[in-house]
């Protein structure tokens, strides 16, 4: 299978990678030690059609697929990890339930400005008692008259606290099937509505100029017309958001893994020990061979997985693999590339101790590597 990039596509990371190393890199250190939103650098993403990459012209986006989105991600994610979730989660968590799901008049509402990046959507499906299981949602929307009245709590949602946040898709209990089980259905909340609280952002580990916080709903009206799809086809509407989400993450992590490769190979050729580079000495060689050769298969894997979903072809179970792997590619890469830099890689001047910090929650965000191997399992035909 040939996943070398077209003319098109390796057009656009080209572009994306001198972005990332011209405007993100020399603005981003700060930004993150302040824990401050990059808004000039979203502006600059969203003038640049970045937003809209998946999207067609008719709603303002760019007419590309997810394998364009996975290249920026990618791309972005070799310099700064919070800059490339904000665009992850702006397009596959905030825009695409619109776009897949919603209806012409959703669409035409909310779509050009988020693929213009003059707004920014999100997604709210974690709940404080939820984790993981995200079919036992407690949020509930009771219908009364023309309007749904919700009721809940959200945590850990990214993009929803900007000041360019325009919406957050929520998850909540409409009713019960015959068997008990709930209807759980997607609903659009306007930001600013009465009722819908934000709280201050989390004190993260990583990540940190990225918008991540808590949402309360205490009696929310929004229309009715607000419901995102059919009711009660919540649950399986954010499955295939998941499930197409991991893709993306997958491009972030590889885009993480190959950044510590660039940075380890820069400073083994630029640091000295005992009269000669470190990069001369067999054992740093090998340990970025290493590192080189899983970011080469992560790559490998996002790519394959990007293209099943362009084709129109299955890619749970790929999506699955890219995103266990890449993510665990990214925490090995980012250990090793903090070994490499010795006491420098503790120091936060230094990318890779960035990128030690933004890592870890690979293996947590859009389901755990748990979920993955319980997910890869069941494609493979063991029920549980």
């Amino acid at each position: 299978m040939d996943h070398r990039l077209s003319p098109e596509h390796e057009e656009l990371r080209r572009t994306v990678e001198e972005f990332a190393h011209d405007v993100v890199a020399p603005k981003i250190g700060d930004l993150y030690e302040r824990h401050e939103f990059p808004y000039e650098i979203v502006r600059e993403m969203g003038r640049m059609g970045l937003f809209g990459l998946p999207f067609p012209e008719e709603y303002g986006g760019m007419g590309g697929d997810y394998l364009a989105l996975g290249i920026a991600l990618e791309e972005l994610a070799r310099v700064d990890s919070s800059v490339a979730i904000t665009l992850e989660a702006g397009v596959s968590l905030g825009a695409m339930p619109i776009h897949l799901f919603g209806t012409e008049e959703q669409k035409r509402e909310w779509l050009p400005r988020l693929c213009s990046g003059e707004l920014l959507g999100a997604f709210g499906l974690t709940e404080p008692d939820g984790g993981s299981d995200a079919s036992g949602t407690r949020t509930t929307a009771v219908r009364d008259g023309d309007e749904w009245v919700i009721n809940g709590s959200k945590c850990f949602i990214t993009n929803s606290g900007t000041d360019i946040t325009g919406l957050v898709t929520v998850t909540a209990v409409t009713g019960r099937k015959a068997d008990g089980r709930p209807l759980i259905s997607s609903i659009i909340v306007p930001s600013g509505t009465p009722g819908f609280t934000v709280a201050a952002p989390y004190s993260k580990v990583g990540w940190n100029a990225s918008d991540t916080r808590e949402l309360a709903f205490s009696d929310v009206r929004v229309p009715v017309a607000n419901l995102l799809g059919e009711e009660g086809r919540g649950y399986a509407q954010f499955l295939r958001i998941l499930d197409e989400g991991r893709v993306a993450i997958s491009a972030l992590a590889t885009g993480l893994a190959q950044g510590c490769v660039d940075e380890s190979v820069k400073y083994a050729k630029e640091r000295h020990a005992f009269g000669k580079p470190i990069g001369a000495n067999q054992a740093i060689q090998f340990k970025i061979a290493d590192m080189e050769m899983r970011a080469h298969m992560a790559r490998v894997g996002w790519r394959d997985a990007a293209s099943r979903l362009v084709g129109g072809e299955s890619f749970k179970k790929e999506a699955a693999i890219a995103k266990l792997y890449s993510s665990t590619v990214a925490v090995d890469n980012a250990r090793e590339a903090t070994q490499i830099h010795g006491g420098y890689g503790f120091m936060n001047e230094y990318p890779v101790a960035r990128m030690w910090r933004d890592s870890k929650i690979l293996e947590i965000g859009e389901g755990t590597s748990e979920v993955q191997r319980m997910l890869i399992a069941r494609e493979l035909g063991f029920a549980g």
